[in-house]
């Protein structure tokens, strides 16, 4: 006659606790990882160096540095394009160094998982 509803040796139970512990682990690295990126600048250049963005891991945009000879009042349209090319640039990097601390802890689970 087979046990009703065991599991063998109590093993499940005690599986299921290490799993737990072990997410919980997981789930603290990838807050520090996170804050630890917050913390980093991204710079990135544009126009051969002439446009400058510098951009927080929060994405956040903390410096924009010119030079003389790119600010032509007749030409605005040009320094535009090269800010937005730089900051998207820069934003890139953001977004290529978050994916790739993510990956450390996603890249040994199982697929189907999430």
């Amino acid at each position: 006659m087979a046990k009703r509803g065991g599991f063998p040796g109590g093993g499940m139970p005690g599986n299921m606790a290490n799993l737990m512990k072990q997410a919980q682990r997981m789930q603290r690295q990838m807050e520090e990882q996170q804050k630890e990126l917050e913390t980093k600048e991204f710079t990135a250049t544009a126009g051969g160096g002439a446009v400058e963005v510098t951009v927080s891991g929060k994405r956040e945009v903390t410096k924009v540095k010119l030079s003389e000879e790119v600010v032509d009042p007749d030409d605005i349209e040009m320094l535009e394009d090269l800010i937005v090319a730089a900051t998207n640039e820069a934003l890139r990097k953001v977004e290529e160094e978050s994916s790739a601390a993510m990956s450390k802890f996603t890249g040994g689970l199982g697929g189907g998982m999430f």
